[in-house]
C-alpha cells in the first residue's frame, strides 16, 4: 500500500498548444486539480517552487486555498528553497496554511537547487555568514525553522504590549501542534539524505541526485532511501519515517496519450550537470501500455523502498488531461502493483 501524490511544477506560458498561459491560470487550475483529484482517490497534491520564473513560486497562499476547498487530501511542496526564506515568516504562514488544512500540510524543503538568476537569494536580501556558503545557509535556515516549529517561545515580551500576553517568553503564532513532525528535506545526495534523518525529518527523493557510483538510477536512489531509514533509526526518533520519490509515469491508454508521451518510453537514465563539479543522474520516464508499465515498475528498487510516490504531471496540459493521468493510474497501474 502506498500514497499516490501529484507533482507539478506550475508552468505557464503563452503558447497555443498551453491550457496554463497566465499565472492566475495556473494558480486556479492548480487549485481545480487538487479538488478533482481529492475526489478520485489521489492522497496527495504537492507543488514545485521556483523563484524568477514562470512557474509556482509563493507556495503558501495556493497551499490554503487548497486546505480550505479540500477535506483529505495531503497538501505539501516539493520542495521549497530555504535560501530564500525567513524562517521565522515561513513559520507563521506555514502554520495558517496548515490551520487552515486541519493539519494536512506535508512541507517539503531543502538548501535548494540552480535557479533563473545568478545567486537570486542575494536579490531577496540573504547572505552566507563568512566562511559559509549558500548551500550551508540554507540549511541554518532549515535548522531554525524547524526549532521555532516547536512552538517554544523565545522572544522577550514588551513590558507594556497592545494586548496582554500569555505568561513567559513569546512563540510565533499562529502555531500548528504537530507540524514539525510533518517537514521533509529534498535530499540529492547520500550524505544530506542520512542528514535529515538525524534531524527528523522525512525524505523527498526527486527524479534526479548526485551520481555517487555509476549504478542505474533506481538503484542509486534506493541505496539512499536504505542509508536513510538506517540513520533514523540510529537517531532515535520515536515515530515512523516517511519517503517519497517522484516518477514520470504514463499509461498509454488512447490515442492522445500515445500522441503526447509515446516516444518518451524509450527514454533511459541520463548524466548532466546541474552545478559545475556535481555530476548528476536523472531518472528515466515511464510510457508505456499498462501491461508493460506494470513490469517495468516491478523493477523499481526505489519505488519498492518508498511509502509515497508522487507523479510528476503535465500541469500546461489542463486539469481535465491531468485527472485522466492520474486516474489511469489509479485503475490500470497501482492495484497490479501492490500499491492500492
Amino acid at each position: 500500500m502506498k500514497k499516490i501524490g501529484f507533482l507539478s511544477f506550475g508552468h505557464w506560458a503563452n503558447h497555443p498548444s498551453y491550457q496554463a498561459r497566465t499565472a492566475s491560470d495556473t494558480l486556479l487550475q492548480s487549485i481545480d486539480l487538487a479538488v478533482a483529484a481529492e475526489e478520485i482517490g489521489i492522497d496527495g497534491a504537492y507543488f514545485r517552487v521556483h523563484h524568477f520564473a514562470r512557474q509556482l513560486a509563493s507556495p503558501f497562499p495556493l497551499l490554503a486555498a487548497i486546505g480550505a476547498k479540500t477535506s483529505k487530501i495531503e497538501i505539501g511542496t516539493g520542495v521549497i528553497d530555504m535560501r530564500y526564506e525567513n524562517p521565522l515568516y515561513m513559520v507563521e504562514d506555514a502554520g495558517a496554511a496548515d490551520l487552515i488544512s486541519e493539519g494536512r500540510l506535508q512541507l517539503g524543503i531543502s538548501r535548494g537547487s540552480p535557479e533563473q538568476v545568478i545567486d537570486g537569494w542575494r536579490s531577496f536580501g540573504y547572505e552566507p555568514l563568512a566562511g559559509e556558503t549558500d548551500a550551508d545557509m540554507g540549511r541554518q535556515k532549515a535548522l531554525e525553522f524547524l526549532e521555532r516549529l516547536n512552538g517554544e517561545g523565545f522572544a522577550d515580551p514588551n513590558p507594556t504590549p497592545m494586548f496582554p500576553n500569555p505568561p513567559g517568553l513569546l512563540r510565533l503564532e499562529p502555531h500548528s501542534e504537530g507540524l514539525r513532525e510533518r517537514i521533509w528535506w529534498g535530499a540529492a545526495s547520500n550524505a544530506t539524505a542520512v542528514w535529515a534523518a538525524e534531524n527528523g525529518m522525512h525524505l523527498q527523493s526527486s527524479t534526479l541526485k548526485y551520481d555517487e557510483n555509476g549504478k542505474p538510477f533506481h538503484i542509486q536512489q534506493a541505496e539512499q532511501i536504505r542509508l536513510y531509514k538506517e540513520a533514523w533509526k540510529k537517531a532515535g526518533h520515536q515515530r515512523e519515517p516517511r519517503v517519497s520519490v517522484s516518477r514520470s509515469i504514463f499509461a498509454l491508454v488512447n490515442d492522445q496519450d500515445k500522441y503526447y508521451f509515446g516516444d518518451q518510453g524509450k527514454a533511459a537514465d541520463s548524466f548532466g550537470y546541474i552545478e559545475s563539479d556535481k555530476r548528476a543522474i536523472f531518472g528515466k520516464s515511464y510510457a508505456a501500455e499498462p501491461d508493460k508499465l506494470i513490469a517495468e515498475l516491478a523493477q523499481d528498487e526505489a519505488i519498492q523502498e518508498a511509502d509515497t510516490l508522487l507523479l510528476t504531471i503535465p500541469n500546461t496540459l489542463g486539469v481535465d488531461y491531468n485527472v485522466h493521468i492520474l486516474s489511469s493510474i489509479l485503475e490500470h497501474i497501482a492495484p497490479a502493483l501492490g500499491w492500492r
